[in-house]
């Protein structure tokens, strides 16, 4: 059973940002329809005494009309709250620099979703600096991307955590458990960020083995559907192009795979982690692309098999093993789901999100009690 936690007589409130809809996925997660870790533990933190105010979001083309619609909603709202959240800074970096300047007065607190960099040239290095003045504290997903933005000096470790950031088991286990008749088979790639499809085309061309591909057409300035077309795909590669963000009907495909292949363009971030710890909740294993930056080592935890980028023909051996080995692959998927279990889920990262936004709110003047 798990610890009963007192309840604040004065719970601490946060305005709660997202760069996506956020009333309407917490709708659905109370009905085991959308995973509550894309809402960054917002499901789970009124169980610390945490409150949250939900930033009314609206997509824009533009990155200026989303700084100034958020600036709006934020300096706005009519609600009290004594922290701000946010999943990124993409739209809030004008509440930052009115932080940094002092105008604005509540601590903020943001997911950094890579390693802080130097800018080029002197100026645009002491605006940089400057503006990281104005966060608070942050969250990243691994230490090796802590350890990259502390070499930068823009930030003192204090202000630099490490989030274990997982899958919520809750909403995979709702799935599987509709799924009596479950046999997995065949592989599965999904995600759209900096996939590098090509590569993985390549591979399982060679093959021959059975994948399902769900992408969007383009993603940034990636085409995937151009790069697609370039080949000549035996029936035994599907493509399927996905719009709009659909992580429930995904999953349900993805729990119908014996193996997740997560194949990504060299970024410096965690590009695919998302895809990742589904596998884990799934307790499916996965190839995936060597990224240095993920806080796990999926080699070492014996959870699937890393290539290094743009190697197709490491891929197309871990393919081969994956295919020739189905109890190997099916214990590297039991060791995914008790890694997820033990070290990187939603109940995990929610109390440790919990527990900062907690310290950090003491900066606010306003006291809370205990009952």
């Amino acid at each position: 059973m798990a610890e009963e936690r007192p309840t604040p007589v004065n719970p601490l409130t946060i305005y709660f940002y997202h760069t996506r809809l956020t009333r309407e996925s917490y709708e659905e997660w109370k009905d085991y329809k959308f995973p509550g870790h894309i809402l960054y533990g917002l499901p789970l933190l009124e169980k610390y005494g945490i409150r949250s105010v939900m930033h009314k979001y609206k997509a824009f083309p533009g990155r200026l009309k989303l700084m100034l619609y958020a600036t709006k909603e934020i300096l706005c709202c009519k609600e009290p709250y004594e922290v701000l959240y946010g999943t990124s800074f993409r739209g809030l970096e004008l509440i930052i620099l009115l932080r940094a300047l002092g105008l604005y007065r509540k601590p903020i607190v943001i997911w950094h979703h890579t390693a802080l960099r130097t800018a080029s040239g002197k100026i645009r290095e002491r605006i940089s600096r400057f503006f990281y003045k104005g966060i608070d504290h942050m969250f990243l997903f691994s230490k090796k991307l802590i350890k990259d933005s502390l070499a930068t000096g823009k930030a003192p470790e204090e202000k630099l955590q490490l989030i274990h950031w997982g899958p919520d088991l809750a909403f995979y286990d709702h799935i599987l458990q509709a799924m009596p008749d479950r046999k997995p088979e065949g592989f599965i790639s999904t995600g759209k960020e900096n996939r590098d499809v090509d590569t993985m085309l390549q591979a399982f061309c060679a093959t021959g083995q059975p994948l399902d591909l769900y992408i969007a057409p383009a993603n940034g300035s990636v085409n995937y559907r151009q790069i697609i077309e370039s080949f000549c795909l035996p029936g035994s590669v599907q493509v399927h192009y996905t719009d709009g963000v659909i992580p429930y009907l995904l999953a349900q495909k993805v729990a119908r795979k014996s193996c997740v292949v997560i194949c990504c363009m060299d970024f410096p971030y965690t590009v695919g982690l998302t895809t990742l710890v589904e596998a884990f909740a799934l307790g499916i294993p996965v190839i995936c692309s060597r990224n240095p930056n993920f806080e796990m080592d999926i080699d070492k935890e014996e959870i699937g098999i890393t290539v290094a980028y743009n190697d197709v023909e490491g891929w197309i051996n871990a393919i081969r093993r994956i295919a020739g080995h189905p109890e190997e692959a099916q214990k590297m998927g039991a060791n995914a789901r008790k890694l997820a279990e033990e070290r990187f889920n939603l109940e995990i990262f929610s109390r440790e999100i919990a527990e900062s936004l907690l310290e950090i709110s003491k900066m606010s003047p306003k006291k809370r009690t205990f009952a």
